[in-house]
């Protein structure tokens, strides 16, 4: 083997002190308070125990502050969340999520064993592609004065599903007693679902676990109610 030169040597040192200090850096939080999404990210964090940063990204003031130019190099979807972690920008929540939970100690976000980690992905993807989607904020927009019917034909379809799926994997949390991802993304879908008026008493085991979730610490200080850019009459 060829012996490194004192120039490889300090360029290693170098490279080495630097992304030290980039994985010491807060990470940054580029997200709305009511954001589904972005709640998903503050609630992962917070039950890893990691302190970050949170820059509010306004999704109606302004023609919503997503869609500018500046905001698009952060995230090309135009959406939020947005995480600045460990010298690099991640967009969509689970897959920050899933970061957070590969790179920081803390309680697992995802089972070791692999078929309760197939089962948390299945309920996550099931909120996060076939619900959720269906009833943000660009596309009830788009709908216009039957958003209200639209939103809760599709959060129902989907709790029609997720309620089935729940009775068979969830024992205190939504797959066995331990919190994982698919708690992170249950929370926020009912929050959602609650606003457009969905009678959520339709669905036992939802309300259930949605409940007894709403009663952990991590659960509460990333509630939407008490964000940075909560507006004064929703802070409770």
């Amino acid at each position: 083997m060829t012996p490194l030169t004192t120039s490889q040597i300090k360029v290693n040192a170098t490279t080495t002190m630097h992304m030290s200090l980039v994985c010491l850096a807060k990470p940054v939080l580029y997200g709305y308070f009511r954001s589904s999404c972005s709640w998903r990210v503050r609630i992962a964090f917070a039950l890893k125990g990691v302190e970050y940063d949170q820059v509010p990204v306004n999704l109606i003031k302004d023609g919503g502050q997503q869609l500018t130019e500046q905001y698009k190099t952060r995230n090309p979807m135009q959406q939020v969340p947005a995480v600045e972690v460990d010298g690099v920008t991640l967009s969509q929540s689970l897959a920050v999520i899933q970061y957070i939970d590969e790179t920081r100690p803390g309680p697992r976000l995802l089972p070791a064993d692999p078929k309760k980690r197939a089962q948390v992905r299945m309920i996550s993807d099931l909120i996060a592609s076939g619900i959720q989607p269906l009833q943000n904020l660009y596309v009830i927009q788009k709908i216009g004065a039957e958003k209200v019917q639209w939103a809760q034909h599709f959060i129902d379809r989907g709790f029609q599903a997720l309620e089935s799926i729940l009775k068979q994997t969830s024992g205190k949390y939504c797959v066995g007693d331990e919190i994982s991802m698919a708690d992170i993304c249950l929370v926020p879908q009912v929050y959602n679902a609650e606003r457009f008026k969905v009678d959520v008493g339709q669905y036992p085991t939802i309300k259930r676990l949605n409940q007894t979730l709403l009663e952990i610490e991590a659960f509460k200080v990333s509630h939407p109610s008490c964000q940075p850019d909560t507006p004064a009459e929703l802070r409770t």
